[in-house]
């Protein structure tokens, strides 16, 4: 989510929105969930986008990151970014980088871009797996480059998985020369994600996942890198305050999901939603070529939801959870891409610990596909097995972890 922390002492409003320009992308990712590729139907004209831009800058925006997609394939992308810049409003951009040329990259400077992020989803071979495009590593790495010599604030975002999990460190090492901060986190069942099974991780990984993690951001601190837990990535294990903590020696921790308290995404139609990913069918709450930004923001009870959430509106092992009151079941896009409805989120570092240490763990079974659509999702049963139980797909190759697997398989428990 960037890199300025959200003052969630204010009321409510869209600080940090992210705006996707256009669903027309260069690339054609195994694991997108906007399901990206051509635009959609109908996206808003550069004259529209202006007038939201400035209906952002009226509301108090701080910051708007642009994505697909790809942002720089709309017409007026750098005409936009002018005008978010003129109206004291921070633009970024979340990019794979294939068409960030250090022309583009210099021309993006001078529009009043603040900030560049470049998705880098492993090394060599596995990142242009996932990207579905021999090259793609080349020409993100350099993007960061171009990006760098232009002068703007360079980032990386890496979604983890059982594809690239193995990459982490090698991964750091190749992005420490470039970037300012990295963003982490998990892949989830969303999009073409939810038609690859196999490649998502189960729960218990992340009792591998996170203190690499974590120990990857103490090295980062000494080259003055911060590592950025993607708000999926968590919750409450021993590391929480390092994951969460932007400086050394603080105490930070998550504090629920954002999404409609001072988070906001804007689909390239108009659509909007309290986040980016959440899933279009349930979570639009209007659009602004039929209302204003401020009148959506305020009334639609699909934007709202989070604003008054309690413990009371959590279930399953959430609800009992004796860091519910503060985490409120984590990320809500991730939770309902899993079991189709939030407030119990098996993503979570504590619950896993706690299930080891009765000797269980939870498996994700797929029970329903989805549908096709961007930012779709299918459904998932939760197993409960034994903690040693028989992984059968700790050892399948690259090609079957990326393979595309809609059935559904029954959960069965021991």
């Amino acid at each position: 989510m960037g890199t300025r922390r959200l003052d969630v002492s204010q009321p409510f409003f869209p600080a940090y929105v992210v705006w996707e320009l256009t669903l027309r992308c260069d690339h054609a990712c195994l694991h997108c969930g906007s399901r990206a590729s051509a635009a959609r139907p109908e996206e808003l004209t550069t004259e529209e986008a202006l007038g939201v831009a400035d209906q952002l800058a009226d509301m108090g925006t701080t910051d708007v990151v642009l994505i697909g997609g790809e942002a720089y394939l709309h017409d007026g992308f750098l005409t936009i970014v002018r005008r978010l810049r003129e109206r004291g409003v921070r633009p970024g951009l979340t990019t794979g980088g294939r068409g960030v040329t250090a022309e583009l990259a210099r021309a993006m400077a001078e529009a009043g871009m603040h900030q560049v992020s470049v998705s880098v989803d492993g090394l060599e071979a596995t990142h242009d797996r996932m990207r579905n495009l021999k090259g793609s590593y080349a020409s993100a790495m350099a993007a960061l480059q171009h990006v760098k010599a232009a002068g703007l604030v360079t980032m990386a975002n890496t979604n983890v998985n059982r594809l690239n999990r193995g990459d982490l460190e090698g991964l750091y090492e190749a992005l420490e020369p470039f970037v300012s901060a990295w963003q982490i986190q998990i892949t989830t069942p969303l999009g073409r994600a939810a038609d690859r099974t196999a490649m998502i991780l189960q729960p218990w990984d992340l009792l591998d996942v996170l203190p690499r993690i974590a120990a990857l951001k103490e090295r980062a601190f000494a080259r003055k890198i911060r590592i950025l837990p993607g708000n999926n990535l968590g919750y409450f294990g021993p590391e929480e305050a390092l994951l969460r903590s932007p400086n050394p020696g603080m105490r930070d921790h998550f504090s629920g999901c954002q999404a409609g308290r001072f988070v906001m995404g804007i689909e390239s139609d108009g659509a909007v939603k309290g986040c980016p990913s959440l899933q279009t069918a349930h979570y639009v709450g209007g659009n602004v070529r039929n209302s204003r930004l401020e009148a959506i923001w305020n009334d639609a009870p699909e934007l709202a939801f989070t604003r008054a959430r309690t413990r009371s509106d959590l279930w399953g092992f959430c609800q009992s959870c004796p860091f519910a009151d503060a985490c409120l079941a984590g990320c809500s896009f991730t939770s309902h891409a899993v079991l189709g409805r939030p407030g119990n989120n098996p993503f979570c570092h504590y619950r896993a610990r706690e299930m080891k240490k009765q000797g269980l763990r939870e498996r994700l079974v797929p029970t329903e596909a989805a549908s096709g659509k961007p930012f779709d999702n299918g459904l998932f049963e939760i197993a409960v097995e034994p903690f040693d139980a028989p992984d059968p797909n700790a050892d399948l190759p690259a090609e079957r972890l990326v393979r595309l697997d809609r059935r559904p398989r029954p959960a069965t428990n021991p």
